[in-house]
């Protein structure tokens, strides 16, 4: 697969056109932001962490039946998938409360939900990716309402998927945020990336965080801490 032009560049990716016009390329880099852009920095390794974990899930996924964007790792940094045209909706699922919740809310943190709970977010960065609900999704067209019942359908899907399969690997699945697309015929795929960037994981014994907080409060050990989620999943160093 010839890799073309640069097609696209966002915080954490590179997108390249190739020679296919229904597939792109997806190159994973090591900067990091946070609060919606303020701040700025650089983990070491996270490129290949988030490239080679996100593709492992994908496929994870893919055997419970959630159908994703993924088609083929090219490297420890790139990878093969679906064009798809992004629903500007960001999906946020919580099984305990955590970070903006908590302070929206005035609740501490570590408290575990009854049930999981699913929010929106309009996917715009000008405006803050403020919260919306489904009505405010219908009345700016971001997606049809069959699209929204699939999207909540396929996010409560990855939760039930992800939540047993890191506990297995001693890991509370917190939050995370999913991002899904249409195919050329419409149909939803979940696309951009499931990693210590868009997840939220506390070790299961020690509620130690592995994740993007650790970049985002000052907490330290960030490499370490995605380095030890790489371990966890594939059973390798990063």
């Amino acid at each position: 697969m010839e890799k073309r032009q640069q097609l696209y560049e966002g915080k954490a990716k590179k997108v390249f056109l190739t020679d296919s016009e229904d597939l792109l390329i997806v190159s994973y880099k090591d900067d990091a932001t946070a609060f919606n852009g303020l701040k700025k920095g650089q983990i070491a390794g996270k490129g290949i962490v988030n490239n080679r974990m996100s593709n492992m899930l994908m496929q994870l996924l893919e055997k419970e039946g959630v159908p994703t964007h993924f088609v083929k790792e090219l490297s420890e940094r790139e990878t093969l998938v679906k064009k798809v045209k992004i629903v500007p909706l960001e999906v946020i699922v919580r099984n305990v409360s955590a970070g903006s919740f908590a302070k929206r809310y005035g609740v501490e943190e570590g408290i575990p939900f009854d049930k999981p709970t699913i929010e929106f977010s309009y996917k715009c960065d000008e405006l803050g990716d403020p919260l919306i609900n489904s009505y405010h999704a219908l009345a700016l067209k971001l997606a049809t309402e069959k699209e929204i019942e699939t999207i909540k359908k396929y996010a409560f899907k990855v939760n039930d998927v992800l939540k047993a399969y890191f506990l297995e690997l001693g890991v509370r699945l917190i939050d995370f945020k999913l991002e899904f697309g249409r195919l050329n015929d419409g149909s939803i795929v979940l696309a951009d990336e499931i990693s210590p960037d868009t997840c939220r994981f506390w070790d299961a014994k020690t509620n130690e965080k592995l994740d993007k907080d650790r970049f985002r409060r000052d907490l330290g050990g960030v490499e370490e801490a995605y380095a030890e989620m790489f371990k966890r999943v594939t059973g390798e160093k990063a």
